[in-house]
């Protein structure tokens, strides 16, 4: 499976995170892209990127056309998104086939402190598929500190887990210029780790900002990272993955009975 990691900008309005979806769909289509993954909220944005109003009606036509896009270039898309159900503002990532149909979606259900005033949590994991191949969903904050959220889909038989995250400012923070280095902020080699203690692919998805806490990267089993993004540069990534290799061994071996 071909992979892709779109690094947009900060959308300044939900029309043109709509823009920029069409323009990195297209590139992926053009590279032969299964799936392109988006970072975290990005439809509308995440809260403070922009001062639209965030309605369920803007919201449930920014999906209609994101289905279109991927209709229209025949590439898989994961769409994080805000969405209203009964029980409030969820922070979740929609998947949408290459034929534009809505496979289902994966909320964050660990949030961080500083988001509780935000969304509501939610309190369900899923597996979805594309082309065959399996994958999970984790987002942000619970990628990084709750590894469980990764053990449980690779446990599932999940080949990969997409991790669409926001990390970084325009305004300041670090300006890391080696992808991994010891320096920089610990976020990659948390994502190392994710691949590592459980033999199976995670594909991390930031946004390009001035001062990013992460690149985008596609780490491998082996936890050797396969690809990765240009710190501060929009674009794609594109990344190929060997299901094969993807064995998930070390989370299958894990004795879930001693911690109970």
């Amino acid at each position: 499976m071909k992979i892709a990691l779109a690094a947009p900008p900060f959308p300044s309005s939900i029309s043109d995170g709509l823009h920029w979806t069409a323009q990195l769909v297209k590139e992926a289509a053009g590279q032969n892209a299964d799936i392109i993954c988006f970072p975290e909220s990005y439809l509308p944005g995440y809260p403070g990127m922009n001062t639209e109003e965030r309605t369920p009606e803007k919201l449930q036509a920014a999906l209609d056309e994101v289905c279109a896009i991927a209709k229209e270039n025949g590439v898989a898309i994961i769409m994080p998104m805000d969405w209203y159900q009964p029980q409030g503002l969820l922070n979740l990532a929609w998947v949408i086939s290459g034929t534009g149909e809505k496979l289902g979606y994966q909320t964050k259900n660990q949030l961080d402190p500083t988001e509780d005033n935000i969304w509501e949590p939610g309190t369900e994991r899923s597996i979805f598929e594309v082309k065959g191949i399996k994958f999970g969903i984790t987002i942000c904050h619970e990628g990084f500190r709750y590894p469980e959220s990764v053990r449980w889909a690779a446990r599932q038989g999940a080949a990969v887990i997409f991790h669409p995250h926001f990390g970084g400012s325009n305004t300041n923070g670090p300006s890391p210029t080696e992808w991994g280095h010891k320096d920089n902020p610990y976020y990659e080699k948390a994502m190392m780790m994710r691949a590592l203690e459980n033999t199976i692919y995670f594909a991390s998805v930031n946004y390009a900002s001035r001062y990013p806490d992460s690149a985008s990267a596609v780490i491998a089993p082996d936890g050797s990272c396969v690809a990765h993004a240009a710190y501060g540069q929009a674009g794609i990534t594109v990344a190929d993955i060997d299901p094969a290799l993807a064995t998930g061994l070390l989370a299958k071996r894990f004795k879930e009975n001693l911690y109970r």
